[in-house]
């Protein structure tokens, strides 16, 4: 279940949310008059989220390849590469 305050706990429990977010790993949801308006989360959470986003695009990438027939046999691959490391 996912983590609300409101703006005002914000502005003044910072050190509490700051706390909550490094220590569990996730966002928490702040409210502006009785809406949604931010996520906040530690830098480490939103470095792993953008990694995850990075491996994501690179799988899709592969992904593509594959359907597209942009791909070769492995001993073929594995070959090239040994044939590089011997140069």
């Amino acid at each position: 279940m996912p983590t609300i305050r409101s703006s005002a706990d914000l502005r003044n429990s910072y050190n509490e949310i700051s706390s909550f977010c490094h220590q569990y790993g996730e966002p928490v949801f702040i409210t502006k008059n009785g809406k949604g308006d931010l996520a906040v989360m530690s830098m480490e959470a939103y470095e792993q989220l953008l990694g995850r986003f990075e491996l994501y695009g690179l799988l899709q990438k592969g992904m593509d390849d594959v359907q597209s027939g942009n791909t070769r046999p492995f001993s073929d691959a594995l070959a090239d590469i040994r044939a590089r490391r011997n140069r």
